[in-house]
């Protein structure tokens, strides 16, 4: 089958095979039809086989007819669950409209609103958005539903089940009831499967594989490994290859330790998650993209309709709970008919979800020995630019950092040249030693100067006479005024008598004090 047989118009045909596409896949042979007839549609199919074409050439045909674009009421809204899937189904929107007269923007949030709101100003035909930002932006009226024609949900089982339900039947409460509906995702459960019929209205339910399945292209394996030594078989694996891998972990905060924990083994990676700002997640993913970063690792819901072009490896650090999550991760390898590879890295807290999966699947994961990995890689060869720069750190330590035997010090830098926190515990240690060496006497100096010195005299205790409380000696009853007329004669409470407590204060310094503040009373 070709796509001049599916009903698409000539432009659009022209945009197709500039792409390079010559054959639809069987999702768009499906789906396109329908689309075009006006049914209402829910499609299901494996992740990378073209479902966002296949809603993306309908919708531009169909809209191409209509009247013009109006200021903030757009004719087409699809919804996305991540600002990543929705920056990829407008750059699908702007390939395949290039020779369409169609306005098609984006909004979604963690980004400034004022462009979003001047976008909106001058007018979109076809509207792709987040639900939270959609309805920050209906509540500062600057867009209305009134007008839409056509409505797609892109990776539905997420929007609907991953907490988007309640944003989604707001929008859908405000949604003109004469629409057309669109449904699409590589996974459909049973629950969200009874959900989407009541959206939308005698669909055509298409599936194009079996239900959850995986692509047959893509090599499943796991490791056996305990948790706490995930990491280091991590590095391993990384190690012994340079092709770029999309790791996924269970939490944001999982996914940062593991990016730091990469990087200290010379492995070029970069994290992206929910925490993440929009500014970071896209440098992020560029970087990736453009072959910059060997290593993306990221969590399920900022990984959602990611595309990248020749993936072919997806380790999964942390297994997910839910297994059709399973299913959306490795389907970001082996994409458009090209082989991949998915590893898991299972511990024993994790057999329960292994189990679960390999139900989904229908299925058993091939379990790999720690003796069929390959060798480490030179890390000149993994990464060039943190060895030259680590190379060149050594070749700045000191003579004095080196070790007392001669030999070269091969610790890592960070530790040769002392960090924050080796300097803190060194200064504690010594502040440790001083105060044992105190107690005993053992520094060299006397007793009398091992023992802490008193604080010096208040400004209230120069003034006053001392206080006669402990039944002390005559000498200590004596005012401050007598000391006023004394002259500078050594004192009987001097360090040479074994006695702690300060010397009186000289003529010279006790009439600069009396100068200052006044005679004492």
């Amino acid at each position: 089958m070709k796509f001049e047989t599916l009903g698409l118009s000539d432009s659009l045909l022209r945009a197709v095979r500039v792409s390079g596409y010559t054959t639809p896949t069987p999702i768009q042979s499906k789906a396109v039809p329908a689309i075009l007839d006006g049914r209402d549609v829910m499609a299901a199919a494996q992740t990378g086989t073209g479902k966002t074409a296949g809603f993306t050439l309908p919708l531009l045909q169909l809209l191409g007819t209509g009247q013009s674009t109006q200021p903030g009421r757009p004719r087409a809204l699809v919804l996305t669950p991540t600002r990543e899937l929705a920056a990829q189904v407008l750059d699908s929107i702007q390939t395949y409209g290039i020779n369409e007269k169609l306005h098609a923007g984006v909004v979604f949030g963690g980004v400034n609103i004022n462009p979003q709101l001047r976008l909106l100003k001058r007018g979109v035909d076809i509207l792709v958005a987040t639900p939270g930002r959609l309805l920050d932006l209906y509540q500062q009226k600057a867009v209305k539903f009134d007008a839409i024609e056509i409505l797609v949900l892109d990776e539905a089982d997420r929007m609907l089940d991953m907490g988007f339900i309640h944003d989604i039947r707001r929008i859908l409460g405000m949604l003109p009831a004469r629409r057309q509906n669109l449904m699409f995702s590589a996974t459909f459960s049973p629950e969200i499967r009874k959900l989407a019929k009541t959206i939308c209205r005698n669909p055509i339910e298409i599936d194009v594989a079996p239900r959850n399945s995986t692509v047959e292209a893509i090599s499943q394996e796991l490791y056996r490994v305990e948790k706490q030594d995930k990491a280091a078989l991590l590095s391993r694996l990384l190690g012994s290859s340079a092709e770029q891998t999309l790791v996924f972990s269970r939490t944001k905060h999982g996914a940062n330790k593991l990016v730091k924990h990469l990087r200290k083994d010379n492995i070029s990676a970069e994290a992206i998650h929910g925490n993440k700002s929009q500014a970071q997640r896209t440098r992020a993913l560029g970087d990736f993209k453009s072959n910059r970063v060997q290593v993306l690792v990221a969590t399920d819901i900022a990984a959602r309709g990611i595309d990248i072009d020749q993936l072919s490896t997806v380790i999964n650090f942390d297994l997910p709970h839910v297994p059709e999550d399973y299913v959306h991760r490795i389907g970001r390898t082996g994409r458009a008919g090209a082989s991949g590879q998915a590893i898991s890295l299972v511990s024993s807290e994790e057999t329960r979800q292994l189990r679960a999966i390999e139900r989904l699947i229908k299925q058993t994961i091939n379990n790999r020995a720690d003796s069929d990995l390959p060798p480490m890689r030179q890390q000149a060869d993994r990464n060039p630019v943190d060895t030259a720069t680590r190379h060149q750190a050594a070749a700045s330590t000191s003579p004095g950092e080196s070790r007392g035997n001669g030999q070269q010090d091969r610790r890592p830098a960070d530790n040769r040249t002392g960090n924050n926190g080796n300097r803190r515990r060194q200064n504690q240690q010594r502040r440790q030693n001083s105060r044992a060496e105190s107690r005993q006497g053992g520094d060299g100096r006397s007793a009398a100067e091992s023992e802490p010195r008193s604080r010096p005299a208040s400004r209230r205790q120069r003034s006053r006479p001392a206080r006669d409380t402990r039944g002390q000696s005559a000498d200590h009853r004596r005012s401050a005024t007598d000391h006023q007329g004394e002259a500078a004669a050594p004192s009987q409470h001097s360090h040479a008598a074994g006695d702690a407590t300060v010397k009186p204060a000289s003529r010279r310094g006790w009439r600069a004090i009396t100068s200052r503040f006044g005679a004492a009373r």
